[in-house]
C-alpha cells in the first residue's frame, strides 16, 4: 500500500466531518485519484438499527455497546484496507475517532499505509446550534418529537466529550476550522503524493451554487433616502415576482435574508415557489448602518452634514458614518454571515437576498477588487449574481431575471 493513504476524520458530532469527507472524495476524484468514503455510521445503522439512536449506546462505560462500536470500526477498517489492496488511492474513514486509543487502533490496522488525521473544529455557537438542531431530522430519529431527538443527540455528544482528545500525538495530522476553510495547525504528510491536493481541498471555498439577489425597489430608493426599513414599491414587488418566476425551476435548499422588511418582501414570492426550502434571516446581511444619517435623503446629508459627504467622497470604503458603519466594518460581519451560510448549506444550492452595500461586499469575497472600488460595484435590482466554486471549477456571472434559461450556466 505504498502508493495509498488513509485519511481519518476526527471530531465531535455536528462539526462538519462528513461534509469535508465528501469534499475530499469529490475533489480527489476530480484530480483522477481513486478515493472512497468509509462511514462507521452507515454500518452502525444497518447492523444495530434503532438501538444506536439511544444516547446510552455511546456511553463509554457501557461495555456491551462499546464492544459493538469497536467491532463496527474494525469491520469498516477492513473494508477500507481491502479496497486499498485492490488499487484504491485514498480511503477516507468518516467517524468521530474521538479518542487516542481509537486512533491508535486505526494506525495499527493501516500500519503499512500512511495515515493523516484531520480534526474538524466548529467553535461558532450559532452554527453549532443550527447543526445540532438539523440532526434531529435524520431518518434514525423518525418517531421522535423534535425535542426528544434534540435531547437524545445532545446527550450523545456529551458522552463523546468525556473521552475526546484532540490530535497531536499522531505522526501526521491537521486541525481545521470547518466553518472557515482554514488550517489552524498541522504536521504535514509531505511524503504522500496526495497531500498537496488534500490541502488545497481543505482550504478552498466550496460553493455548489450561490445566487446573490438584491431586494427590489423600495420607497426610499425612489425618494433618495438612506437606510431605514422601507417597504417595496409596486415596481419592487413586480421585480420580486419576476425573480421568483425566473427561479421557479432552480433547485434551492437554503434561502438567507437580512432582518429587513424589503429583504423579506423580495424573498416572499420565491419562498412561495419553493415551500420546502430552509429559510434563515441573518443580521449579518443587514444593510450598512448609516448611524445618525439613517432615513435621511442624500440631498439632506449634503446640505446639513457636508462633512459626511466630503468624508465619503474622499474615502467611501473607509469612511464611517457618524455612530454608524463603514464598508470596512461591514465587510467583517458580512464575511461572518457568508461563512455561516455556506457552512449550513453544505455545498447545496443557496440564495441570499441582500442589499446594495452588502452584495457589493459579498461579491468582493469571491473576486479580487481594490478597496476603493468596492463601494461603486454595480448591483442592479433586476439582476443577480450566480457563483459556483470548487478547486477545479469557478463560475461568476450576472444574470437578468428575464434572461433565457439557456443563458444560465447549470452547476452540478
Amino acid at each position: 500500500m505504498e502508493h495509498s493513504l488513509c485519511v481519518a476524520m476526527v471530531g465531535l458530532p455536528a462539526r462538519g466531518k462528513s461534509t469535508l469527507a465528501r469534499r475530499l472524495a469529490q475533489g480527489l476524484q476530480a484530480e483522477g485519484i481513486r478515493a472512497a468514503i468509509f462511514n462507521n455510521g452507515d454500518i452502525r445503522r444497518a447492523v444495530v438499527g434503532a438501538e444506536s439512536t439511544l444516547p446510552e449506546f455511546y456511553d463509554p462505560k457501557n461495555t456491551h455497546t462499546l464492544e459493538i462500536r469497536e467491532r463496527i470500526c474494525r469491520e469498516n477498517v477492513m473494508h477500507a484496507r481491502d479496497w486499498l489492496g485492490q488499487g484504491g488511492g485514498v480511503a477516507i474513514m468518516d467517524a468521530t475517532n474521538a479518542s487516542s486509543s481509537r486512533r491508535d487502533m486505526i494506525r495499527d490496522a493501516f500500519g503499512d499505509c500512511p495515515q493523516l488525521f484531520i480534526e474538524c473544529l466548529n467553535e461558532d455557537p450559532v452554527l453549532l446550534d443550527a447543526c445540532i438542531r438539523r440532526k434531529v431530522y435524520l431518518p434514525e430519529y423518525k418517531g421522535y418529537t423534535e425535542e426528544e431527538a434534540l435531547d437524545s443527540f445532545k446527550r450523545r455528544i456529551a458522552y463523546y466529550e468525556t473521552l475526546y482528545e484532540p490530535v497531536g500525538k499522531e505522526p501526521f495530522w491537521m486541525q481545521v476550522d470547518a466553518t472557515a476553510n482554514r488550517i489552524l495547525a498541522e504536521r504535514p504528510c509531505e511524503l504522500s503524493p496526495f497531500y498537496p491536493a488534500i490541502r488545497e481541498i481543505v482550504v478552498s471555498v466550496w460553493v455548489g451554487s450561490l445566487c446573490l439577489v438584491r431586494h427590489g425597489e423600495t420607497e426610499y430608493n425612489v425618494q433618495g433616502r438612506i437606510g431605514g426599513d422601507p417597504p417595496l414599491t409596486m415596481k419592487g414587488r413586480e421585480q420580486a415576482m419576476r425573480m421568483a418566476a425566473h427561479m421557479r425551476d432552480r433547485n434551492l435548499e437554503w434561502v438567507f435574508t437580512s432582518t429587513r422588511l424589503r429583504s423579506h418582501q423580495t424573498a416572499a414570492p420565491l419562498l412561495a415557489e419553493h415551500p420546502g426550502v430552509n429559510v434563515m434571516a441573518m443580521k449579518e446581511f443587514d444593510e450598512i448602518w448609516a448611524g445618525d444619517c439613517e432615513n435621511m435623503r442624500y440631498s439632506e446629508i449634503r446640505e446639513k452634514m457636508p462633512e459626511v459627504s466630503a468624508g465619503r467622497a474622499a474615502d467611501k470604503y473607509g469612511y464611517c458614518y457618524p455612530n454608524g458603519e463603514s464598508y470596512a466594518l461591514l465587510r467583517e460581519r458580512v464575511q461572518r454571515g457568508l461563512r455561516r451560510a455556506l457552512f449550513l448549506a453544505r455545498d447545496t444550492p443557496l440564495l441570499i437576498v441582500g442589499h446594495q452595500a452588502v452584495n457589493r461586499v459579498l461579491i468582493t469575497l469571491f473576486l479580487r477588487q481594490r478597496e476603493e472600488d468596492i463601494p461603486y460595484i454595480h448591483v442592479p435590482q433586476n439582476q443577480y449574481y450566480h457563483i459556483c466554486l470548487s478547486p477545479q471549477r469557478k463560475i461568476f456571472e450576472r444574470i437578468h431575471y428575464t434572461a433565457p434559461k439557456e443563458a444560465v450556466t447549470p452547476c452540478h
